[in-house]
């Protein structure tokens, strides 16, 4: 959801009422509670034009929805493959369908990464890496920070070579994550985990983490360090996207995290960005650069992450083709 959408959002759950809010949040994953929360904790006031044309919006556009679904069951492998991907959609089909209960692993993802990291901590690098592969990779990155460098660099190793779970192998966790999977055998295996989950996370593990932890998985096995490293994308590659994709990507990036992640960008990398901005936005990114004094490179990288997690969704989504590591072309 781009900034706009968040506003939008946040009008509608505002103009609810309490209740109503809670009822509509109970249904959100964690990162948009928080986003929408974040939004909703930002706005002072609204005018009533505003919330009028939010709700009208909103109203026109419901108005225009027929809710008349005649396969349930195949309206939700459709929506959940055009929204996850066929891997990620996968598990989560035949969870629903069949009555699974993952209530174990979704209670990781309301909490915060230095909490679950120290429920992780003593367990074995092959448990750790089975729990966080079902993470989002900003989540997994945040936790790995939070161990030790021998250990993320364990964890990462057997996050890259994983290539399927079996629900029976979590169950080791289940005095600690309580039930994890209820439906056992049922569930199929999972095509989670692999080179590029572990080149995604690595990507969002920054201040020179990611660098230990290839140098970990390069001392064990060279050729697996490789793919990984041929699969990431970073902030500098950026570069080699087309006009087209880097423009797509700035309509999604609010201005002030575009700002103090050029901060400390490669110069080529901005001189890319600016030049695909209209003449009027780019002088005013110039100045506003120059205005700013020095920054602490954790902002600075923080931000950057912010717009890299926004390309591999746009990614992911089709609306942008990208080119990583060993790559020489777009498709």
């Amino acid at each position: 959801m781009d900034e706009q959408g968040l506003n939008d959002a946040a009008i509608m759950l505002m103009s609810l009422g309490e209740e109503e809010a809670a009822e509509v949040f109970k249904h959100l994953s964690p990162k948009e509670v928080q986003k929408l929360g974040e939004t909703i904790a930002r706005m002072r006031t609204v005018s009533r034009e505003k919330v009028d044309e939010v709700l009208g919006r909103f109203t026109s556009d419901a108005a225009a929805q027929s809710l008349l679904v005649s396969d349930t069951s195949n309206y939700v492998r459709a929506v959940l493959k055009r929204a996850l991907g066929d891997d990620k959609a996968a598990l989560l089909i035949d969870r629903i369908l069949q009555g699974g209960d993952v209530s174990g692993i979704e209670s990781l993802k309301w909490m915060d990464p230095l909490s679950v990291a120290e429920l992780l901590r003593n367990e074995h690098p092959q448990i750790v890496a089975a729990i966080l592969v079902h993470l989002d990779p900003d989540q997994c990155s945040a936790i790995l920070m939070h161990l030790s460098e021998r250990q993320r660099g364990e964890v990462m190793l057997r996050i890259a070579t994983i290539e399927g779970i079996q629900p029976t192998a979590l169950k080791d966790l289940n005095e600690v994550l309580f039930r994890v999977l209820a439906g056992g055998d049922k569930v199929r295996k999972s095509s989670l985990g692999g080179v590029k989950a572990a080149a995604e996370i690595i990507n969002l593990l920054g201040s020179g983490a990611d660098a230990t932890v290839l140098e970990a998985i390069r001392n064990h096995d060279a050729d697996l360090a490789q793919k990984i490293m041929d699969k990431m994308f970073i902030f500098d590659d950026i570069a080699k996207l087309d006009g087209r994709a880097i423009q797509t990507v700035l309509r999604e990036v609010a201005s002030e995290t575009l700002v103090v992640a050029l901060k400390g960008a490669q110069p080529e990398v901005r001189e890319k960005i600016l030049s695909n901005m209209s003449t009027r936005a780019a002088e005013a990114m110039r100045e506003d650069l120059e205005s700013r004094g020095p920054m602490r490179l954790s902002e600075v990288e923080a931000q950057q992450r912010e717009i890299l997690k926004t390309v591999r969704r746009l990614a992911d989504e089709g609306q942008i083709a990208l080119a990583s590591g060993g790559d020489d072309a777009f498709v």
